[in-house]
């Protein structure tokens, strides 16, 4: 029976991983932007990722719920448990397909539009703002999009 410690990363690998990690520094930046606007967002009772969920729904015809799942790069029970706040609150609905009735199709409710107008205003304002950040850091918004959406 050997009572050698199994090995352990040292502190300096901790913060090799810290400073270089593309995933950690996503992952932080991604929870403080999506306090930010939960922030922003909290006098419509709406956090970021519904605004995300109902823009996303926000098209001519109902999209199918698996569109939408890849659109937001989550897997479909994660969406349909994301659209269930929503459709409680009459601000989207959810269908049986009609080409496919195993298949459901989600859609903005006339309240649901109403908010995300209402919405729109204090996204553009507090994205300025984010923007105004990124390009005072020196960090290009439309190229730090672009690389983001070319990793996902």
């Amino acid at each position: 029976m050997s009572t050698a410690e199994p090995p352990r990363p040292s502190f300096a690998e901790t913060l090799e991983v810290r400073d270089r990690c593309l995933c950690f520094a996503t992952q932080r930046a991604a929870r403080a932007l999506s306090r930010r606007f939960d922030d922003a967002f909290r006098p419509l009772e709406l956090t970021n990722g519904q605004y995300s969920l109902m823009m996303a729904l926000n098209q001519p015809q109902p999209p199918s719920l698996g569109r939408v799942a890849d659109f937001l790069a989550m897997d479909r029970s994660t969406l349909t448990a994301a659209l269930k706040p929503l459709v409680r609150r009459g601000l989207v609905a959810v269908a049986e397909d009609p080409r496919d009735r195993r298949g459901r199709r989600p859609s903005l409710t006339d309240a649901g539009r109403a908010l995300l107008a209402a919405a729109l205003p204090i996204w553009r304002e507090t994205h300025a703002a984010v923007d105004a950040e990124l390009d005072a850091a020196g960090a290009g918004p439309a190229e730090l999009r672009a690389a983001l959406w070319s990793l996902a």
